[in-house]
């Protein structure tokens, strides 16, 4: 009889556990995959519908994958993930990084992108460039001259002013107190199935699908 009760007690607080365990993993915040606002196909020839479903359906996913598993029993398992990004180092930064970075340069785009900002962004733009045309160049050029992989950003400090910021791997300028707003992705695994090495010609090709009012939004 007392064997009885002690194994049933025992069950019980097993049980208890098991459901608190349970309940702590639900209360970690989980990230998920962006779900694009365009067809996976709806950006080409400049990024081939074979990019967009490695580049966000697998690495991006990968990177994902990767947060999650590295942030329980963190002090980021219940942070946003600019909050990560900011004060995290190593595994934790490089995904965390890598998937709000992915997650900006996805959502910049659009098949009915191109053309110039207007408005307030334009005239910080010529402000600090002195034209658009010139502003593209800059960007292009430390988009091509970034040696081995990462990202090149256009970025504004708090009173709107405006940077060209080359990061390598998983840089974000958000790092160094700027707020990212619009971002070429030079990994090769961005534009290697649909330009091979040509990195030049990638870049320039980006432009016709920005879509202008999402970076404004930003700004």
């Amino acid at each position: 009889m007392i064997t009885t009760i002690l194994s049933l007690i025992l069950f019980l607080f097993n049980n208890n556990e098991a459901n608190n365990d349970v309940n702590k993993n639900e209360n970690v915040t989980k990230f998920e995959l962006i779900q694009l606002p365009y067809a996976s196909d709806a950006l080409e020839p400049v990024i081939s519908r074979q990019t967009i479903e490695f580049h966000h359906g697998k690495h991006l996913q990968t990177y994902i994958n990767n947060l999650n598993n590295l942030i329980p029993g963190t002090k980021f398992e219940n942070a946003d993930l600019e909050t990560i990004v900011k004060e995290s180092n190593g595994a934790v930064f490089n995904n965390a990084a890598q998937v709000l970075n992915h997650n900006l340069y996805f959502m910049q785009f659009s098949p009915k992108g191109g053309g110039k900002p207007v408005g307030k962004l334009a005239k910080a733009i010529d402000m600090a460039w002195g034209s658009f045309e010139n502003f593209q160049k800059d960007f292009e050029a430390g988009g091509t001259s970034l040696f081995g992989s990462g990202w090149v950003w256009l970025a504004a400090d708090n009173d709107g002013n405006l940077y060209l910021s080359k990061e390598s791997n998983a840089g974000n300028p958000i790092t160094g107190g700027l707020k990212p707003l619009l971002t070429f992705d030079v990994w090769e695994h961005a534009y290697y199935l649909d330009f091979q090495n040509r990195r030049a010609d990638h870049l320039k090709a980006l432009w016709k699908i920005v879509d202008w009012q999402v970076i404004e939004s930003r700004y």
